[in-house]
């Protein structure tokens, strides 16, 4: 395995009017730091005003030229395939082929029905969607698709994604069904930033068994994860800032969670990292739970200067 690389999110909270600006030097800062990609969430419904991914994808890829623009993870088992496969092939061309899209079907806690899908058949329905996705995607300017739950019959989708066959399809989850779903259909595994180092290291192991099971490649799949980090001279504060950060975007969701977050004095922060790496971890989505764009920003250079050096 290669020397790890390192991502950063991308700020979506928005408290107040949109201000492109901070925003715009956030993304050109982590383009000149060489970071390898920014990365978005989703939360269509939730406590946190975020922005939807997709679409602030679509404005960072104007404010970038090299930098990989990731989503980790969109729920797609709400989405329409078709629809979803659109946006995502208008991001691609849009970046000129920088798109990496995460799904994942999401808990059984989502709120289904304002979705308008079935509980019972959620997971049924989110594996079709994705075999429709890469079929919208294909080179066939038509598409015919007939599964359980929808019928395409010669509707003509001509535009494709830059990136062929598809965007990298990075896979969310950690039951060994949805581990060994991404291994099928998949270009990666992103570990959950609400996941524990812990209970990361296991879904590697399982992917790894999954690899050689299926008989793929494992040099071709890659594994990741996103981290909730803060860095702060004052360890203490450093947990308090980080509690805070992930109550504001989990709500009372994270008293599931356990001690997911790495926050601390650099020494403590570059520690922490270190034990994703050796938990399997070939790259490793940084997200700072700074309070406004400047904040996050603040964290991104701290990280860069005197967390990263300690690792590479």
């Amino acid at each position: 395995m290669g020397a790890p690389t390192f991502s950063i999110s991308i700020p979506q909270i928005l408290d107040g009017p949109f201000e492109p600006d901070p925003l715009r030097a956030y993304l050109a800062r982590a383009e000149e730091l060489g970071f390898e990609g920014g990365w978005t969430s989703e939360q269509t419904v939730g406590g946190a005003p975020m922005l939807a991914p997709l679409e602030l994808l679509s404005w960072a890829a104007a404010c970038t030229s090299r930098l990989r623009l990731g989503v980790a993870v969109i729920v797609s088992s709400l989405h329409d395939p078709l629809q979803l496969a659109a946006a995502a092939t208008a991001v691609d061309r849009i970046s000129h082929g920088r798109l990496d899209l995460g799904v994942g079907s999401g808990g059984d806690f989502r709120p289904f029905a304002a979705f308008g899908v079935a509980r019972e058949t959620f997971i049924g329905s989110y594996t079709e969607g994705i075999h429709l996705m890469k079929a919208a995607w294909a080179d066939d300017p038509t598409v015919t698709f007939h599964g359980r739950f929808r019928d395409v019959d010669g509707v003509p989708i001509p535009l494709k994604p830059e990136q062929r066959p598809h965007p990298p399809l990075w896979f969310g989850g950690g039951a060994p069904k949805a581990l060994a779903r991404a291994v099928r259909l998949g270009n990666g595994f992103m570990g959950a930033g609400s996941s524990t180092t812990e209970h990361f290291r296991g879904a590697v192991a399982t992917v790894r068994e999954e690899l050689v099971r299926q008989g793929r490649d494992g040099t071709g799949f890659r594994i990741g994860k996103r981290v909730y980090v803060v860095v702060d001279d004052d360890s203490a504060r450093a947990r308090r800032r980080a509690d805070e950060g992930l109550h504001r975007i989990y709500g009372d969701l994270v008293s599931r969670f356990g001690d997911v977050a790495v926050a601390g004095t650099p020494d403590q922060v570059a520690d922490g990292l270190a034990e994703v790496l050796a938990a399997g971890a070939e790259t490793i989505l940084l997200n700072p739970m700074g309070h406004d764009v400047d904040a996050d920003r603040e964290q991104m250079e701290r990280l860069h200067a005197e967390v990263l050096p300690r690792l590479v």
